[in-house]
């Protein structure tokens, strides 16, 4: 972990539901149980959240994201790739996918906007060549890929970026939750408690898993990703 300030406000940044990525349209699948009254207290949220966390943000978005780092910091454009295209290939739900790349598309373009050495920055840079395969539609641009590339050229370390990317997924659906209506601030502050340490667990497990390890096994919140496409009543894009 590093005591850098620059790269602790980075992650405070990237963590953040204020940042304008589109996060705060996308509940992956949780709106649906909430439509089926499949989630009735604190309890039962807590419950879904954890597995998420150690069946897809783990074994799936943590492993790509560390892979990311790892392929941004050795500058292999090839591995980054290979990456994107392995997480692209094991997320089922077409709306989780959508959901991922519209996130991974803004954030490039939101870090371009905003950078104050943009004129001056090489073309062969990995980040603008990465930012440059996404517009072009030549990768999918899955936001966890996105975050490892932009957390390891901004000084986070691989595990300080998953723990900010799983934090983040965990706040943006306990936003969902509350906007829904079905919990109170309380109890929301009270299940973020509750998960931090699945958090740290589940992101330790998973940051050195190799490319190939990738993969997702959530089949019930796959299948309310699928019913959610089709719902009549729908407040969130996934």
């Amino acid at each position: 972990m590093t005591t850098d300030t620059g790269s602790f406000l980075t992650a405070l940044r990237l963590s953040d539901s204020f940042l304008p990525v589109g996060s705060y349209t996308a509940s992956y699948g949780l709106e649906q149980y909430i439509n089926e009254d499949r989630l009735e207290d604190g309890d039962e949220l807590q419950a879904l959240l954890a597995a998420y966390l150690r069946r897809v943000v783990g074994p799936c978005e943590t492993v790509a994201l560390a892979n990311a780092h790892r392929a941004s910091e050795a500058r292999e454009f090839d591995m980054l790739l290979a990456v994107d295209n392995r997480l692209h290939a094991v997320t089922m739900p077409r709306e989780f996918r959508e959901s991922s790349t519209k996130a991974g598309a803004k954030l490039c373009e939101l870090l371009a906007e905003t950078d104050p050495n943009r004129a001056s920055r090489d073309e062969r840079d990995l980040e603008t060549l990465f930012a440059a395969a996404i517009e072009a539609d030549e990768t999918p641009g899955h936001y966890p890929v996105v975050f490892g590339v932009v957390a390891q050229r901004r000084g986070l370390s691989r595990l300080e970026a998953c723990l900010s990317h799983a934090y983040s997924f965990v706040t943006g659906l306990l936003g969902a939750a509350q906007r829904l209506g079905r919990f109170g601030h309380t109890e929301i502050q009270s299940v973020l408690e509750e998960l931090q340490p699945v958090i740290t667990t589940v992101c330790g497990r998973h940051i050195d898993g190799e490319l190939m390890a990738m993969a997702s096994f959530a089949p019930l919140a796959e299948i309310m990703g699928m019913r959610h496409e089709r719902a009549g009543r729908r407040l969130f894009m996934s």
